[in-house]
């Protein structure tokens, strides 16, 4: 039997999320192996596609612009001259396959999507901020992390989505995590049944929406609480009144993640936390493989709970919602 208060269907519920939160640096170069693992577990939950964000620390008085392309080839070649030259100011362009990584000074990267715009209107930005590195295609999970190498990548967390497409089609643009604020993303399991009319709202209010997804909105939303001076925290207590569906999400910031689930909690989910790190997985299975995890604390995240991790703050904290 399903414990008292929850879905039966929960259990049968698709995609998968992980996620993890470094507390010790001496894991740091270790971080893109053990997502990587960590999401190939899940690979059953959702074999469409595949995407990873990595807080990768940051540089200074630089940000950075994560792209794709369908065209790499001709799409990223001299792209540091092309953007560049228009902008004034001196850019760095490293390339992973259909991505390239853009780093820029700081404050120059709303300029730089709109140059993006003349110069190439096929590319598409998949994140921007001073840490944030998102990789994400069509595809199975080992492949697609592969394809970005993604277990060499070093870094304080991430956040990673496997997908099994219900609400829009199998694209790149579809994948999970969606990046709608700087250095913010969003991983989402459920769906939401309001994000049409919450889409237009949003637009209305000038927030940059690019697909159909309904979890574009979430991040979407989340990004326009915390424009209008709500904390992350305070932002996701506000989508308990204003989103509806069922979902479990969790939230990439700069500093650390977030979790929370719905009222009801169908969408299955498990933490841990040990002395070296906090690790969210859809299943228990995507974190026996993690260091020290026979010893950890292992927990099921409450109903309409809000948990954040920071590298800035207490190492860990909670607030049940009203």
């Amino acid at each position: 039997m399903p414990p008292e208060g929850r879905c039966f269907f929960g259990e049968f519920t698709m995609c998968g999320i992980v996620g993890l939160f470094l507390k010790d640096s001496r894991l740091e170069p270790q971080l893109g192996a053990l997502l990587t693992q960590m999401l190939i577990t899940m690979t059953d939950r959702g074999p469409d596609s595949a995407g990873i964000a990595i807080y990768s620390g940051e540089q200074e008085d630089k940000t950075k612009l994560t792209l794709q392309s369908e065209t790499p080839e001709t799409s990223f070649e001299d792209l540091a001259a092309r953007l560049g030259a228009p902008l004034g100011i001196p850019v760095d362009v490293r390339v992973k396959s259909t991505h390239a990584v853009v780093t820029l000074p700081a404050g120059q990267t709303a300029a730089a999507r709109a140059v993006l715009t003349d110069i190439d209107p096929s590319l598409r930005v998949m994140s921007r901020g001073d840490s944030i590195e998102i990789y994400k295609e069509v595809g199975l999970p080992k492949n697609v992390a592969a394809r970005f190498e993604i277990e060499k990548m070093r870094g304080t967390h991430g956040i990673g989505h496997t997908r099994m497409a219900t609400e829009s089609a199998v694209t790149t643009m579809g994948a999970h995590p969606f990046n709608t604020g700087d250095d913010q993303c969003l991983v989402h399991n459920g769906s939401l049944s309001n994000h049409n009319s919450l889409r237009r709202k949003l637009r209305r209010e000038g927030i940059h929406i690019e697909t159909e997804n309904d979890t574009e909105v979430g991040a979407a939303y989340l990004t326009w609480k915390m424009q209008n001076g709500a904390t992350l925290g305070e932002a996701l207590q506000s989508s308990l009144e204003d989103l509806d569906g069922f979902f479990t999400f969790v939230v990439g910031t700069k500093d650390g993640f977030g979790v929370l689930r719905d009222p009801i909690a169908c969408k299955p989910a498990v933490m841990a936390e040990t002395d070296q790190y906090v690790a969210f997985g859809s299943e228990y299975r995507a974190l026996v493989d993690l260091p020290g995890i026979e010893a950890a604390r292992v927990w099921e995240p409450e109903p309409a709970t809000v948990y954040f991790w920071s590298h800035n703050a207490a190492p860990t904290s909670s607030e049940k919602a009203a």
